[in-house]
C-alpha cells in the first residue's frame, strides 16, 4: 500500500510543518506515504493538478459533507482502498473554498474528518495524525487506545 496526501496549499507555519512531517514520518514506518503540496487558486487550476497528483490511485475526497468516520472505520476504509487496484490511496484536501466540484464528482469515495470546520492546513495535519492511527490499528498497535 503506498498512501498520498494531496493537499492545497503550502504549509509555511514552522511548529505545524514540524507535526505534519513527524506523523508522516512515523506512517512511513508502515507504507509509503507521500505529500503533494497544490499552489493555491482558481478551481481551473487547482482541479487539473489535484487530478494529476491522484491519476491511478484510489482517491477519498476529504469534505466536511463526507461520510463520517470513526477512527476503526476511517483504518478498515484505508485497508480496502488500499488493497485496490496498484494499492495506492490519494487522499484529496482542497484549499479555503473546498474541492473544485469536478474533482470531488470524479473521486471513489467522501470521507469527514468531523462535521466542525478546520482551516485546511489543520485539517492536512489531523489526516496526516488520522493515517498513522489507522496504521497502529491495523496492526493492533498500542498508540490508537
Amino acid at each position: 500500500m503506498r498512501l498520498v496526501v494531496a493537499a492545497v496549499g503550502r504549509v509555511k507555519d514552522k511548529p505545524l510543518r514540524a507535526a505534519i512531517d513527524e506523523y508522516l514520518g512515523r506512517i512511513r514506518r508502515y507504507v509509503a506515504c507521500d505529500e503533494i503540496e497544490i499552489p493555491d487558486g482558481p478551481p481551473a487550476k487547482v482541479g487539473p493538478l489535484l487530478a494529476r497528483a491522484s491519476a491511478g490511485a484510489s482517491v477519498i475526497a476529504m469534505e466536511v459533507n463526507g461520510k463520517p468516520l470513526g477512527s476503526e472505520a476511517f483504518a478498515a476504509g484505508v485497508e480496502r482502498w488500499g488493497s485496490r487496484g496498484k494499492g495506492v490511496v490519494t487522499f484529496l484536501i482542497g484549499g479555503a473554498d473546498g474541492l473544485p466540484p469536478d474533482v470531488s464528482a470524479a473521486a471513489d469515495d467522501r470521507w469527514s474528518l468531523s462535521p466542525l470546520t478546520f482551516p485546511h492546513r489543520l485539517a492536512r495535519l489531523v489526516l496526516i495524525e488520522q493515517l498513522y492511527r489507522a496504521m497502529t490499528l491495523l496492526r493492533g498497535e498500542p498508540y490508537a487506545h
